[in-house]
């Protein structure tokens, strides 16, 4: 008997391993997308415009940072609660997740764990709320995969720093409030400092000239002889391992949030094909396409069983960056080819916005190349696999982007 609703991708009954606070996380931010961002999203992305009247509404629904500590006014929930929230918002749209990415895994955990109880205090309950936006400055124009070559430089002056740089690819940066941007100090060392967008020397561009993660914000940071007070450094921030274990659980979101694009795809293209009549019955009859229909789910399937895992495993402290590469490398690659398999499914009308499959395929391009490329888990695995280096320099603990 075929079956209905969302139990078509809960094929191995995962649904009785949540807890109950887990199925609320996800049930809520699930109706929240199929009402407010999946009848819109489509010409918002084809727009190139965010969905800006979310931020509050995902602050109301303690969405940023979800998986911090209640007294700092974030939801205190797990890691499988968290990624279940990640799951649903890329559903909607990887650029909707991003956001929120950005602002709990790159921003808000970052403070929380290597910031000052002060500086918690200040931040914390403003970004969890949505009232203040935060983004994330590592990556620059020539330095992405290899972040340990910047060239954004602090320079200690009075009781304070000076930064002098560009960082590229910044997601939420003409919206941030607050950037947390790493620089190399006078003796090499990589710090992280807490810059106000508004700050004297700081310039902000949007691109705007993407064919991918269009309903995204995505910024040019140019610092220019920015001055940032010793009571705006992260004092623990130091050396690249402290910038990469941030990206370690943005790669955990990404390695859930990738299922929801690949969920939304398959559950377009199974009804459509059981709807699309041709030569004088559903083409969902036929053996090719039922084929790409079983393929798809069981990669979906395998997906989030590595998802789950993962998410136990992190909860219960025994997760490392290593395994959390296996999970960003295969997930977002299923859900780029599952996305790329309905989009056949759907033919002519898959190159449309009215339908979800290639807007989540060109976003997909994307979130396969950024947090780490997928050549370059392919190469965090092997070391930790085999013992041996085949990067070109040794990396910082907790991987490379």
């Amino acid at each position: 008997m075929p079956m209905a609703g969302r139990d078509r991708v809960d094929y191995l009954g995962l649904e009785a391993l949540l807890s109950d606070e887990e199925r609320l996380a996800r049930d809520t931010i699930a109706r929240l997308v199929d009402r407010e961002v999946i009848p819109r999203i489509g010409r918002a992305w084809l727009a190139g415009e965010f969905l800006t009247d979310l931020i509050p509404r995902l602050g109301e629904l303690r969405v940023y940072g979800a998986n911090l500590p209640a007294e700092y006014g974030c939801a205190g929930l797990n890691n499988v609660a968290y990624g279940l929230i990640m799951q649903e918002l890329e559903r909607g749209d990887s650029g909707l997740r991003s956001f929120a990415s950005v602002q709990g895994a790159l921003v808000m955990w970052p403070i929380y764990t290597y910031g000052t109880e002060a500086q918690r205090r200040r931040w914390l309950p403003a970004l969890a709320r949505g009232e203040r936006i935060g983004c994330f400055g590592l990556t620059e124009p020539t330095a992405g995969s290899d972040p340990g070559a910047m060239q954004t430089r602090a320079r200690r002056r009075g009781d304070g720093w000076v930064l002098n740089g560009t960082k590229m690819w910044i997601t939420n940066g003409s919206v941030a409030d607050v950037a947390l941007v790493w620089a190399k100090d006078e003796g090499g060392q990589i710090r992280g400092f807490l810059v106000e967008t508004r700050a004297p020397g700081m310039s902000v561009h949007d691109i705007h000239t993407k064919v991918s993660m269009r309903a995204s914000v995505t910024s040019e940071l140019v610092l220019e002889d920015v001055w940032v007070p010793d009571a705006d450094v992260l004092p623990e921030a130091v050396g690249l391992g402290a910038a990469l274990r941030c990206l370690t659980q943005a790669r955990y979101g990404i390695a859930w949030g990738a299922i929801g694009a690949a969920i939304a795809c398959y559950e377009e293209a199974l009804a459509y094909a059981r709807g699309r009549i041709a030569f004088g019955r559903p083409i969902a009859a036929t053996q090719l396409i039922q084929e790409r229909l079983v393929d798809m789910l069981t990669e979906i399937t395998k997906a989030q069983l590595l998802a789950y895992r993962i998410g136990r495993m992190k909860d219960a402290g025994t997760l490392r960056y290593a395994q959390v590469s296996l999970a960003k490398r295969n997930n977002v690659r299923m859900a780029l080819e599952v996305a790329r398999a309905a989009r056949t499914i759907l033919g002519a009308y898959g190159i449309t916005v009215e339908y979800q499959a290639m807007r989540h395929a060109a976003n997909l391009e994307t979130v396969d190349t950024y947090e780490g490329t997928y050549d370059v888990h392919t190469l965090i695995l092997g070391r930790d696999i085999t013992g041996l280096d085949a990067f070109g320099a040794e990396p910082a603990d907790g991987g490379s982007s």
